[in-house]
């Protein structure tokens, strides 16, 4: 299995098995992909957990200033910040016992990559949750 094989199967296995999804960066501005990759994964049935220090509600739900304000179990941590920011809010991922954690397309974080994997967390950089679904979706896996 090459790498690319190897991401697509642990990206299948995220949205297979993981349906409640911390937002970090969530936007409340449609046509920002920080506000529509959550709107459509909420319309596929998965629970969107909105974190944004500067919104009350996101997307109908209560968003939150910090993961670490978040006091529902979360499977899956998906970053819509900067890569400099990725390694702060892999270690509230890890503290707040997420699952996995998805940097969104663009980001890279060697660091938070180090440190999610050291601490057991499923680790995606640069791919889009969105466009993962729509593929597997199309491909008839999900």
């Amino acid at each position: 299995m090459n790498d690319e094989e190897e991401k697509d199967q642990i990206m299948l296995s995220i949205l297979k098995n993981f349906h409640v999804i911390a937002v970090v960066g969530c936007s409340r501005e449609e046509g920002k992909p920080s506000h529509d990759v959550p709107a459509y994964l909420q319309s596929v049935g998965y629970r969107i957990i909105p974190v944004n220090p500067y919104a009350d509600t996101i997307l109908g739900e209560k968003a939150y200033k910090s993961l670490l304000d978040i006091k529902e179990p979360v499977d899956v941590v998906d970053v819509f910040r900067p890569a400099k920011e990725a390694l702060q809010i892999a270690i509230q991922a890890v503290e707040i016992k997420a699952k996995a954690l998805w940097l969104q397309e663009g980001i890279f974080s060697s660091e938070a990559e180090a440190y999610a994997k050291e601490h057991g967390l499923i680790f995606i950089q640069n791919r889009c949750m969105m466009k993962a679904h729509y593929k597997f979706v199309g491909e008839g896996k999900l």
